[in-house]
């Protein structure tokens, strides 16, 4: 599985948003949205699972394509160093 990044989101939306919309290019193994810990609130990013035959697809297909009214940014996501509490950060 391929772990891809998506930005650039409009803040209502849900996880099951992007897994309708990355559906349309192939099977979805999971879709996160990213909120703040805080309020809750969406922080406009998240990052989607899908099959590594899928994710170039994916990039092409809807990278930079309207979403919501907004263009979004589609990239294969990069693992950062390890935070403090040991959890896996990625970026895009």
């Amino acid at each position: 599985m391929k772990r891809l990044f998506v930005g650039n989101l409009p803040y209502n939306t849900a996880d099951q948003d992007l897994i309708d919309l990355f559906s349309g290019v192939g099977e979805v193994g999971s879709a996160r949205v990213i909120c703040d810990r805080e309020t809750g609130r969406s922080r406009g990013f998240g990052f989607v699972e899908v099959e590594d035959a899928v994710a170039k697809k994916a990039v092409s297909e809807l990278n930079d394509t309207d979403f919501g009214g907004r263009k979004i940014r589609v990239s294969e996501a990069h693992e950062r160093e390890q935070r403090e509490r040991g959890e896996r950060a990625y970026s895009r």
